[in-house]
C-alpha cells in the first residue's frame, strides 16, 4: 500500500471513530480466516470490523482526538478495529454469542466434554480403525465401513487434545472447538472498558443470585421474617412446634 493509500485509510478510520458512540480493538490471532468471515457475517447487524495495522490506528487515534489515544493502550497480535453504536456492555455480550465451530487441534484444551457417538462412520474399513483402537473406541466393520459401536467419551472438559485424537476428530468431521472474537477492549465516550470489566457482565448475574441466597439465609437463620422468607420461617416453626409436641408427648 502506497503512503497516499495509507494516509487515506487512517483519515477514513479517523472519521468513523468521531462517527461512532463504541470503538473496539479485536485480535484476530489464531481465527481461521473461513470461521472469521463466518462471524464478521453475523456482525455486520450491529457493528462494522476492520481489519488494520497498529501504524494505522496510531495516526487515526492522533487525527480523530485526545480519547482516543486511549486504545493504544491495547495490543492484539493482529489488529483489528470494530465501529458500533451500542453500549458496551450489551456489545460485549452481543460479540461473545457469535461462534463458528472448527476442528481442534494437538494442545488445545476442551472446552467441554467430547464424545464420539456409536453409529456408523464415513472411513472404510482398513488401517484406519487402530486409531479407534488407541483412543479405546469401541468400533468394528460395517458394510466396509467403520462403525462405532457404544458411545464414547473421549475427553473431558479441561483435557488437553493429544495429537491422536485431533486427527480422528478431523477424519469424523466432527468440529468441537468454538471460535469467537477476542475483544481486547471498548472505548465509549471517555471511559476504555477492558476484557475484564466487559466480563463482568456473565459474572454479576451469579454473583447476584449467590448474594441473595446468602441474605435469605442469613435472615432465616436469625428469625427475621420478611416478605422473601416467611412462608419458609412459618414452616420451619411449624415443624419445630410438631417436634416439641412429639417430645411432650414421649416424655408423658
Amino acid at each position: 500500500m502506497r503512503r497516499e493509500e495509507k494516509i487515506a485509510l487512517a483519515e477514513e478510520i479517523a472519521k468513523e471513530m468521531r462517527n461512532y458512540r463504541t470503538i473496539g480493538i479485536i485480535d484476530l490471532y489464531k481465527i481461521p480466516t473461513k470461521e472469521f468471515k463466518e462471524i464478521r457475517k453475523a456482525l455486520n447487524e450491529f457493528a462494522k470490523l476492520k481489519v488494520i495495522k497498529k501504524s494505522t490506528l496510531k495516526f487515526a487515534a492522533e487525527k480523530a482526538g485526545e480519547k482516543f489515544k486511549k486504545l493504544l493502550e491495547l495490543n492484539p497480535n493482529q489488529f483489528a478495529i470494530l465501529f458500533s453504536n451500542e453500549e458496551p456492555f450489551s456489545l460485549f455480550k452481543k460479540i461473545s454469542s457469535i461462534t463458528s465451530e472448527t476442528y481442534v487441534k494437538e494442545d488445545d484444551v476442551a472446552e467441554e466434554d467430547i464424545w464420539i457417538y456409536a453409529g456408523p462412520t464415513q472411513i472404510k474399513a482398513g488401517p484406519s480403525i487402530s486409531d479407534f483402537a488407541r483412543l479405546k473406541i469401541p468400533a468394528g466393520v460395517e458394510g466396509g465401513f467403520i462403525a462405532v459401536k457404544k458411545d464414547t467419551q473421549v475427553a473431558k472438559k479441561g483435557d488437553k487434545i493429544s495429537k491422536e485424537l485431533a486427527a480422528l476428530l478431523r477424519k469424523l468431521n466432527i468440529k468441537v472447538r468454538k471460535v469467537r472474537l477476542n475483544v481486547l477492549g471498548l472505548l465509549y465516550d471517555e471511559t476504555l472498558y477492558t476484557k475484564e470489566t466487559l466480563n463482568l457482565i456473565f459474572e454479576y448475574p451469579k454473583l447476584l443470585t449467590q448474594a441473595y441466597q446468602n441474605a435469605l439465609n442469613l435472615t432465616v437463620n436469625i428469625g427475621y421474617p420478611t416478605k422473601e422468607n416467611i412462608n419458609i420461617l412459618i414452616s420451619k416453626c411449624y415443624l419445630n412446634a410438631k417436634a416439641l409436641e412429639n417430645l411432650v408427648v414421649k416424655n408423658e
